[in-house]
């Protein structure tokens, strides 16, 4: 399909799934597929009154449904819609307010904040939501004003409404005889272009988050804007020479400004740029990076072969790099205020896209994104404070209203859309393709480790898929000594005879006796043999099949494997990883208190008992994580992998093991790693515990990443880089000074602007990276080297 044919499918699911199902695409409804090739727009009502119309009878009168939880019962089933999930742009024709302008924020509303720049409107002025009485507001070098405005005002649904009553109706259709002809908006209608077809639904008008913001969408252009500008991109870099204007324009940071050398203009270096040789060394990193399989793509893919650029970022790419490889690629190549200030923006996004969102940890964060937007500002020119940037702002809030966000962003469906546009074979015909091949077959998902058999004993229940060429290793007496109590003492139906051999010892040897957990480790295979053996001939009811085999020894000889899946992970030993371009032998496991146990995976060994029962371990390194190899900085944490602990209990059951990988710390050495934990998308712990009707997220929690902002010192900030004074700008002086627009008179959300639909509905840049449908679709191929999932957020 051509990139410039633009068709839109609608797209519902149901929430009163549960969570682990209702974003798959099993679930998912295509209502309505809006037909190209061009963008509907502003008619975009048109196309959704049949929804509406069902949408109403759905809420007024209801439908009788049969009850699949009983025979032959029959309910009244209404249903209303919660919100739209859509990009920025898809926000605009959806609800009516426009997105570009002075005006673009559709929180803020009339309030948002804005100033015009050399060539663009830019969203600066983010003091403006400090306290009053904030030391920021009255420092000069933000933009060279004090900020004596207070806080946007807080928009409710009833405002919103009288807005709406002072916009005028206006005729659908594209025709100059249908209202497709331009008009000039008043100043009471604000950015309103329409009122939407959705308050038609009797309960739309009462509800607050109408239409979220797409996190997806907002982490990926400021992750391209904050890389960009890093790397000095020409394509996707802020820091332009229009941008150095502004900044004279508004007598600020005269480090910083254009200057003339002769007949050629000098750019100063900035001090938030990488240097040459600090570009290549993040380039470097980035292309050393190797992920699990499944988790993210081959990002060695997206560096330039001269690595000095990132080409090609996809949306989840971006993600992956926001939320893990940033923070720690770029520690020792910029300074520390400018390096905290990017990893606090980092952690805000990882609080944000946790399973489990605190309400207390978004309010927590919502005053701290409004320091860490200060300090950007007085770190990047206003040029780069795009709508995307400012957005961020409000995303805080809306997690409040909504929830967590993996429920309210566009990665499900942009991997729908990527499955509908598969359907097409006849490129001429992409719409009926789609409507053909709607109810094609599902695939099974790929490291799916099929279904096992239920088993008294947990141990025996815990199997996993062996995969790879099968060998076999002879353990010695002392390792599979090891072994078999580890499988004997990590057995909870075990506990009464553990603790039963426990008090027997305690009388034997005495209650001072110092190794009498050594002794335990030793005997107690021998003595639960002897000890079950002894009840089977009594023939005790209690003595089951199961538990008769683990008692017994296991075979001399066991399997090894070079790789597996378990509960849905793969696992792969450490000598096989190295050959591969994916990471799968990082293990970690809880320790009793709060400590985690971080290692390789060296070995997969199954052990094979009486009647066909196994049980498989993995045999790992283990680092040491005390103070002194393992250090903490900024929810960062490095070790060294060189200090190895717990020689002599290396090993665990298979299905204890959390799966992580392991991140190059450029900043402390060749053998320190950056432990990075996974979250598979697929993957939900739920408890048996009889609350079967609510749903549990369990994962990674907002509270796990703690967001504090240094103040710091903002007289200290020099911008200017020492490695490099300047840089020449290939271009006249006389070119260089002209002026480029009207742009060059300034303007700020406090000057009266009466703006035409023409200007108003200009392409801004994020739009660009909003059309280019082929780049924002996260695929799910499943080849060797690229693989893509959104798993920790994911």
């Amino acid at each position: 399909m051509s990139l410039s044919y633009s068709m839109w499918p609608v797209v519902l699911t149901t929430y009163n799934l549960p969570p682990w199902i209702c974003m798959k695409a099993e679930y998912l409804m295509l209502s309505l597929l809006i037909p190209g090739p061009q963008s509907p727009g502003k008619d975009m009502d048109v196309f959704l009154r049949p929804l509406i119309d069902e949408l109403k009878e759905l809420w007024v009168h209801g439908l009788d449904t049969c009850d699949a939880a009983s025979e032959n019962s029959v309910f009244r089933m209404r249903a209303a819609l919660l919100w739209t999930v859509n990009d920025f742009p898809a926000r605009s024709s959806l609800s009516g307010w426009s997105g570009q302008g002075y005006r673009a924020c559709p929180t803020c509303n009339e309030d948002t904040p804005s100033m015009r720049v050399i060539g663009k409107t830019t969203y600066f002025g983010h003091r403006r939501f400090l306290p009053t009485n904030h030391h920021w507001r009255s420092n000069l070098q933000f933009d060279g004003r004090t900020e004596r405005k207070r806080p946007p005002h807080r928009f409710s649904t009833t405002d919103i409404l009288e807005q709406l009553r002072r916009v005028k109706t206006g005729i659908p259709g594209k025709h100059p005889s249908y209202g497709g002809v331009k008009r000039k908006r008043g100043d009471d209608e604000l950015n309103w272009r329409k009122k939407s077809i959705f308050y038609e639904l009797p309960y739309w008008a009462t509800i607050e988050l109408k239409h979220n913001l797409d996190v997806m969408h907002i982490e990926k252009n400021v992750c391209d804007s904050l890389v960009g500008t890093l790397l000095a991109d020409p394509h996707k870099s802020k820091d332009t020479d229009n941008a150095r204007r502004d900044l004279a324009k508004l007598g600020i940071r005269h480090e910083l400004h254009l200057f003339e050398d002769g007949n050629k203009l000098m750019k100063p270096a900035a001090d938030y740029t990488f240097s040459d040789a600090n570009r290549r060394k993040f380039c470097r990193f980035i292309r050393s990076v190797k992920f699990p399989d499944g988790f993210a793509s081959n990002l060695s893919k997206n560096v330039a072969q001269n690595d000095s650029r990132l080409l090609g970022l996809k949306s989840h790419d971006c993600h992956v790099i926001m939320q893990r490889l940033l923070p720690v690629g770029c520690r020792s190549l910029v300074n520390k205020n400018i390096w905290s200030t990017i990893v606090d923006l980092c952690t805000f996004f990882k609080q944000l896209c946790a399973s489990t969102v605190n309400v207390s940890d978004m309010v927590e964060a919502q005053n701290q994104l409004v320091l860490i937007l200060c300090k950007l500002e007085r770190i990047f020119p206003p040029a780069f404070f795009d709508i995307m940037i400012h957005l961020v702002l409000h995303l805080p809030e809306e997690a409040i209203l909504g929830g967590p966000v993996h429920m309210r962003w566009m990665y499900p469906f942009e991997r729908y859309l990527k499955r509908l546009k598969d359907y097409v074979r006849n490129a001429a015909k992409p719409e009926g393709s789609i409507a053909e091949g709607f109810t094609r077959f599902n695939r099974p998902d790929m490291n799916d480790d099929g279904i096992h058999p239920t088993r008294q004993l947990s141990v025996f229940e815990s199997q996993c898929k062996p995969l790879g060429k099968q060998s076999y290793v002879e353990l010695d007496n002392n390792d599979r000594d090891k072994a078999e109590f580890y499988i004997l003492n990590n057995s909870p139906e075990l506990e009464p005879y553990l603790n039963e051999h426990k008090q027997e010892l305690h009388v034997r040897l005495g209650e001072g006796c110092l190794n009498i957990n050594e002794v335990h480790r030793t005997e107690f295979a021998g003595w639960f043999f002897e000890k079950i053996y002894a009840l089977h001939r009594m023939q005790a009811p209690e003595v089951t099949t199961e538990l008769l085999s683990l008692s017994s020894k296991t075979n001399m000889v066991v399997s090894s494997y070079p790789a597996c899946i378990v509960n849905g992970v793969r696992f792969v030993t450490h000598d096989r990883d190295v050959r591969l371009r994916t990471q799968n032998s990082g293990v970690s496991v809880p320790g009793t208190g709060q400590e985690m146990f971080y290692g390789q995976l060296q070995q997969i060994l199954e052990f094979s008992y009486l009647n066909g029962f196994s049980v498989v371990l993995f045999r790992c390194k283990w680092f040491k994580c005390d103070s002194k190899h393992m250090v903490t900085e900024n929810n960062i944490a490095s070790i060294d992998i060189n200090g190895e602990a717990y020689k002599d209990d290396q090993f665990i059951l298979a299905s204890q093991a959390k799966q992580v990988f392991y991140v190059a710390d450029p900043s402390r050495g060749p053998n320190w790693r950056v432990v990075q934990h996974v979250k598979h998308r697929s993957i939900w712990d739920i408890t048996d515990d009889g609350l079967s009707d609510i749903d549990l997220l369990q994962h990674n929690s907002s509270s796990n990443f703690t967001l504090f902002v240094d103040l710091g010192n903002l007289q200290e900030i020099n911008l200017l880089r020492r490695d490099q004074d300047v840089i020449p700008i290939v271009q006249p002086v006389t070119n260089a000074s002209r002026p480029v627009t009207d742009d060059s008179s300034f303007l700020n959300d406090a000057d009266e602007v009466e703006l035409s639909d023409e200007e108003d509905e200009s392409v801004e840049e994020y739009a660009d990276e909003e059309t280019d449908a082929e780049n924002e679709i996260d695929t799910e191929e499943d080849d060797d080297d690229r693989s893509y999932h959104a798993s920790d957020s994911d």
